[in-house]
Formats: structure tokens, C-alpha cells, sequence
């Protein structure tokens, strides 16, 4: 008979032989009572049941947000895109009216001779030179347009490029019609002055537009559009814009389409048919007004747009933006697809790091 005092000890083989019997009960030594072992009813582990049912039960409460689709969030609507193209198309069409208005006041070569430029003082001019830039020019357009025809959210970056190429123009005929340079070299020859002949006026704007402005082919025959380059707003504008929306591993294509608008704007100078401050305010003006832009476009800034602190959105065309992009929630990715919608199916090619702008914020 076991004493008051005796303690029971577990056994390892009472150990498994309780497990074997469903843990019911606790483990017997030889001779002696049940050993009292703690079971599940015991106030302590009650509690600690308690408590992990507690937690379970937070647990299930636990509100998990679902991510809207991606297509939600980056509507098309082409009406807008429509839009942007006929804003784009009147500024470019007031352009040719205004090269046609100042053509008028250019002062003669032999009264006013061109102005002092220091890339003209050491750079002989080369006639060909202008060609490769309108050859260059006509292939970025046509490498931008094949790559824009294959982005499968066309319909906004489309919207974004008429607005901007739109803007830049209107930039363009302010400029030039309230500061007109003389020629900027004795070999430019200007078409005759037509003075109140309207008629003929028109029909030098129909003449513009019909050449796309091109002295290559023979549709520009007027001067006084200097300040600032349109052909340097094109060369740097496709450029800024293939780079944008095309992957960031295509380093290949972008050094090609790059060297194009490089090349492409010295041979401006070496052509002698622009002053350098043409070219130089060219690029600065298009290149601020496209980072200015698609800063504005980030998520990260969206809050600053009705924020009286967000000297971002102090621009005249602040309520445009907001209107073209107001319902765009998220960033434009690398995705491509066919233009038409028979197979094969769209190929998606998303890149991480798409944008100057967005790239810190990622890393």
C-alpha cells in the first residue's frame, strides 16, 4: 500500500501506453493509484483553449482587400483619345497658318543679315545634312506608330502623345509669332511675299499640310518658323515616348532609336537651317513638358493634384490633364497585344521598371 507522501513518477512506457489508449485516464504505477496527470478539462488548459479560440476567431475576422481587375483601372475610352487627336490636329493646322503669317515679316537677308551663332562659326554647313534629318524624323514617327499600334492600352497613350505634340505647337506659334529671327543663313531661299493675297496665303497652308511641313518634299518653302525647331520636337518627343512605353531590357532599341534623334537634331545645326537656341529651347521645352506630365500621371503624386500644396497641377492645362486622365488609377505597364482581335492570342511582355519617372519608387 502506497504511503501519503509517495509521489507517482511517469513511466516512458506509461507514456505510450496512454497514448495508445486514447489518453483517457492517467498512467497507473504498479501496485498504487491512478497518478493524477493534468487532462484537457483542467481550469489551465480551459483557459489556454479559450484563448486559441479567441485568436481563431480574430482570425477569421481578418478583412482581406481583393485588388481591382487591371482593366477597371485603366479604362480606354477612346472619345477621349479622339479628343487629344483633334486638339493636336487644330494646333498643328494653326501652326502652318502661323509659319504662312510670319513668313510675311521676315526681313530681308540683305537688310537684316543672319545673326551671330557660335556652332555656325565653327561648323561649315553641309547641304545634305537637313535630308538626314527628315529621314530620321520620319522613322522615329514610323517606329513610335507601329509600337503604339501593338501597346495594348493604346487608347491612353495615344491621348498623352496628341495632348502633348498638341501643346508643343501652340507652345511653337506663340513663339515664333511674337519674336521673328532673321534668316539664319545667307543660302535659304524664301518664297515670295504674297502680302494681302488671301487666296494664295491658303493655299501655301494647303501646300504645308498636305507635305507634312517636309522641305524634302518641296511642301516648305517659307521662313520665319525658327524659334523654336518643330523637327526638334518630333525627334525628341518619339523618342521620349518609345522609351517610356517599351520594355527597360530593350537597351538595344533604345540606343538605336536614340543615336536617330541625336543625330537627327546636330544635323539640324550642321545644316544651318536653325540657330542653336532654336534647337537647344526645343528640347528643353519638350522634354519638361513630357516629365512634368507623366510625373503627374504616378500614383504616388495623385494625391497632389487637389492639394493646395501641389505646385504640380499650377499649369494652365491642369483641368485638361485631370480630364484625360482622371479615371486612370494605376500605372501603364509594358503590355502588347495585336491590334485586331483575332488569334493569336495578345502577348504580354510587363516590365517592373518602365519609367524614369516611376523607378525610384519601385526600387
Amino acid at each position: 500500500m502506497a504511503s501519503p507522501g509517495h509521489q507517482c513518477e511517469r513511466h516512458p512506457t506509461d507514456v505510450h501506453d496512454s497514448a495508445r489508449s486514447g489518453g483517457s485516464g492517467g498512467p497507473r504505477v504498479p501496485g498504487g493509484p491512478a497518478c493524477p496527470v493534468h487532462s484537457p478539462t483542467s481550469a489551465e488548459d480551459k483557459k489556454r483553449n479559450g484563448l486559441r479560440k479567441g485568436l481563431t476567431l480574430r482570425r477569421d475576422y481578418v478583412k482581406i482587400s481583393v485588388p481591382e481587375s487591371k482593366a477597371s483601372r485603366l479604362p480606354s475610352e477612346w472619345w477621349k483619345t479622339v479628343l487629344a487627336f483633334a486638339y493636336a490636329a487644330f494646333n498643328l493646322v494653326l501652326t502652318t497658318v502661323m509659319i504662312t503669317v510670319v513668313h510675311e515679316r521676315v526681313p530681308a537677308k540683305d537688310s537684316s543679315p543672319p545673326l551671330p551663332d557660335k556652332f555656325f562659326d565653327y561648323i561649315d554647313r553641309v547641304n545634305w545634312a537637313f535630308t538626314v534629318t527628315e529621314v530620321n524624323g520620319m522613322l522615329l514617327v514610323g517606329i513610335w506608330s507601329i509600337q503604339w499600334l501593338f501597346h495594348r492600352y493604346r487608347a491612353i497613350v495615344g491621348r498623352r502623345f496628341f495632348f502633348l505634340i498638341g501643346t508643343l505647337y501652340l507652345y511653337r506659334c506663340i513663339t515664333m509669332y511674337i519674336t521673328t529671327l532673321p534668316v539664319p543663313g545667307m543660302h535659304m531661299t524664301c518664297a515670295p511675299k504674297l502680302y494681302g493675297d488671301s487666296q494664295a496665303k491658303l493655299q501655301r497652308v494647303l501646300q504645308l499640310i498636305s507635305g507634312a511641313g517636309l522641305s524634302i518634299n518641296g511642301s516648305h518653302i517659307m521662313c520665319g518658323d525658327f524659334l523654336y525647331s518643330g523637327h526638334t520636337v518630333m525627334l525628341t518627343l518619339t523618342y521620349l515616348f518609345i522609351k517610356e512605353y517599351s520594355p527597360r531590357s530593350f537597351w538595344w532599341y533604345h540606343l538605336l532609336c536614340w543615336l536617330l534623334a541625336a543625330v537627327g537634331s546636330v544635323c539640324i545645326l550642321v545644316a544651318h537651317e536653325h540657330y542653336s537656341v532654336d534647337v537647344v529651347v526645343a528640347y528643353f521645352i519638350t522634354t519638361r513638358l513630357f516629365y512634368w506630365y507623366h510625373t503627374m500621371t504616378n500614383v504616388q503624386v495623385r494625391a497632389l493634384r487637389c492639394s493646395a500644396n501641389g505646385y504640380l497641377t499650377h499649369t494652365w492645362w491642369n483641368p485638361i490633364f485631370n480630364f484625360l486622365e482622371r479615371n486612370v488609377q494605376t500605372q501603364v505597364p509594358c503590355s502588347f497585344c495585336w491590334p485586331v482581335t483575332w488569334p493569336p492570342a495578345c502577348l504580354k511582355n510587363p516590365c517592373k521598371k518602365y519609367t524614369m519617372v516611376q523607378s525610384a519608387r519601385e526600387e
